[in-house]
Parts: C-alpha cells; sequence; structure tokens
C-alpha cells in the first residue's frame, strides 16, 4: 500500500474524495471546472461543501490520473456505479492502486491521451521495457513528459506548467 504522508481524503455527508499529489500531473481539470470546491491557492484546497455532490463526481472523474478518486459513503451505494464513474474507488482502497500488479488482474484496455499542453496520459493494464528489453515499470496508469523539462524522464513530474509548454 502507498503510504505517502501527503495522500489525503476529503468528505462531506455523501462522498469520500481520496487526493494522492504523487500522482497528480497539474492537468488543472479540477480547478479549472470547479475552483468552489479545488482552490490550490486555499488550505485545505478540496472543500466539499463547495458544489453539489454530483458535480463533484462528475469533475474528479476527469482527472486523468485518479490522483483524484471518490467513493460513496454508504457502501450499500458503491455497488451500483456505471462505467461513466471511471475514478470511483471500486473493490481495492485508494492507494492499493499505487502497487496494483497487473500480473494478477484482469488486464484493461490500453488508452493513450494526449493532455492539451501536457503529457502523455497512459492507462490500462501494461508495462514500460527499458531499451535492452528489461520491465522498466508496470501499471495502471502513468503520465509522459512531452515538454523534455521532466527531472523524472521519461516520467511527467509537472515541468510543463512551470515552463509555460504549449502544443504547436
Amino acid at each position: 500500500m502507498d503510504m505517502d504522508e501527503k495522500n489525503r481524503d476529503y468528505s462531506n455527508d455523501d462522498i469520500t474524495v481520496y487526493w494522492r499529489p504523487g500522482k497528480c500531473i497539474h492537468s488543472s481539470v479540477c480547478y479549472t471546472k470547479l475552483i468552489e470546491v479545488f482552490n490550490p491557492i486555499k488550505r485545505p484546497w478540496v472543500n466539499l461543501s463547495g458544489a453539489p455532490t454530483e458535480k463533484i463526481i462528475e469533475i474528479v472523474n476527469e482527472c486523468p490520473t485518479e490522483a483524484l478518486m471518490w467513493k460513496w459513503n454508504d457502501e450499500n451505494k458503491n455497488e451500483h456505479i456505471t462505467e461513466a464513474d471511471k475514478n470511483h474507488i471500486r473493490i481495492r482502497r485508494p492507494d492499493d492502486y499505487a502497487t496494483l500488479d497487473v500480473n494478477t488482474t484482469t488486464p484493461d484496455p490500453v488508452q493513450v491521451k494526449i493532455m492539451k499542453n501536457g503529457p502523455y496520459v497512459i492507462q490500462g493494464s501494461f508495462k514500460v521495457y527499458t531499451e535492452n528489453g528489461q520491465i522498466y515499470k508496470t501499471g495502471r496508469f502513468t503520465s509522459l513528459c512531452r515538454c523534455g523539462q521532466s527531472n523524472t524522464m521519461p516520467f511527467c513530474d509537472g515541468m510543463h506548467r512551470k515552463t509555460g509548454f504549449q502544443d504547436e
């Protein structure tokens, strides 16, 4: 289990939202679409009383890296989730996603998304290999740098935001 002390969870009467900053690529989807809830200037930066629960779920589901995830506080509601709720915590606890072994689960198809002015986001069951064929990383999601400035190459560390990287 990922024991990063920076991980946070935020609750209202209906849901709990989990934030794992180590997975965040600062795509800005959350705060540009719902600043009343996700405001990086305030502390705490997540305020679940800032919007209706349905709107919060909608925006959390748009997080491209699962840095934000959610679940119903009423466990009975968690059993009736649609595919549209892609960032809903299913059977696993939120931190279990960080250590999930893709060899022991049913593989998910791989999807690659290009974030505007940001990284490539890869989701699904995948392996990243080195030039000599060694497995470098297995996972369910990651982001790959497109700006060339990451300190964690080939992975994104958010430097595209600091350097002002723009798509041509």
